[in-house]
């Protein structure tokens, strides 16, 4: 269910995976439909084209101001799969966009908590509600060992119509902002002739989008534009910098006061208090919030470099 490929076929890092509504009956529908099983026993422990469609050149100077931008103290929980567990203490809940009830995330705004909410931008997912909308020249090759999973052709224009019937989604069931997945296909074997020029258009594409609804919006991983993309996108999301040695390239994303979302998921940093005190001395130097997470994303346990 939740995979992403680090420049290659070969590495692995475990991505969180995780309409417009097409009628508002179907929307309120899904909208309202239960997640599935809740995670277990939690441990919060503080520890030190085809069709070319529209492009966008969004840049800081031009977005509107009327939206909420996270801060760089903001704290967050990041959950994709099962209940959502809302007990934390955090500012900030990522949480799936299709799966989680309106209720949730009602209640998380009303105790003052912002919601982002997560959906693959880069990738088919055929157990989506939307899914029957994508054309099969749309999809591309597999995600390689997660079944299901296709990437998808970032020029296309059908493509980004769905992605734009998806943020309606999110204004609809109340999100404060958004995190689009699996945004950077240009660096994946996805099946397209896809570049960096075509990355950064579909990505500002998003971010525009967003901003055009009022939401803020993430930059998931993409660590190869980060510089390009620190304008357009109003705070980063990223699994594995510390293990995978790429955290430098964040350091643009603090310096414009934008704030860093970071999860961790190798075994030393759950089971090695001295391995998870490096890392969060490590994350606290240059001001991330770094969460050590299941690669599942369903709480089973959640260990916090906050302190």
């Amino acid at each position: 269910m939740f995979a992403f490929i680090r420049n290659s076929d070969d590495q692995y890092a475990a991505l969180g995976k995780r309409s417009a509504v097409f009628t508002s009956a179907i929307l309120l529908s899904a909208s309202i439909s239960g997640c599935g099983g809740g995670g277990t026993a939690t441990n919060n422990v503080n520890n030190s084209n085809t069709s070319a469609g529209n492009t966008s050149t969004a840049t800081s100077s031009t977005l509107p101001s009327s939206y909420w931008k996270p801060a760089l103290t903001n704290t967050w929980q990041w959950q994709l799969k099962g209940t959502a567990n809302t007990s934390y203490a955090v500012a900030v809940y990522d949480i799936d966009l299709f799966d989680t009830p309106v209720a949730t995330i009602q209640a998380l705004r009303a105790s003052g908590r912002k919601v982002v909410c997560y959906f693959s931008a880069g990738s088919s997912e055929d157990w989506r509600s939307d899914f029957s909308s994508f054309q099969a020249s749309d999809m591309g090759n597999a995600l390689s060992g997660w079944a299901g999973e296709r990437w998808l052709d970032a020029r296309s224009a059908n493509v980004r119509r769905i992605m734009q019937i998806r943020l309606d989604l999110a204004v609809t069931k109340g999100c404060n902002g958004v995190e689009p997945d699996n945004v950077d296909g240009y660096a994946n074997n996805s099946g397209f002739p896809l570049t960096a020029a075509t990355q950064l258009d579909y990505n500002r594409f998003l971010a525009s989008e967003a901003h055009n609804r009022g939401l803020t919006v993430a930059l998931k991983n993409d660590t190869g534009q980060l510089s390009d993309l620190v304008g357009d996108f109003d705070f980063a999301v990223n699994e594995q910098c510390h293990e995978y040695a790429e955290c430098d390239g964040y350091q643009v994303f603090i310096a414009n006061g934008k704030p860093v979302f970071n999860a961790e998921y190798a075994a030393s940093y759950s089971s090695n208090p001295t391995a998870r005190a490096t890392l969060c001395a490590d994350a606290s130097a240059r001001q991330f919030h770094t969460l050590v997470l299941p690669r599942a994303l369903d709480d089973s346990f959640r260990y916090s470099c906050e302190p």
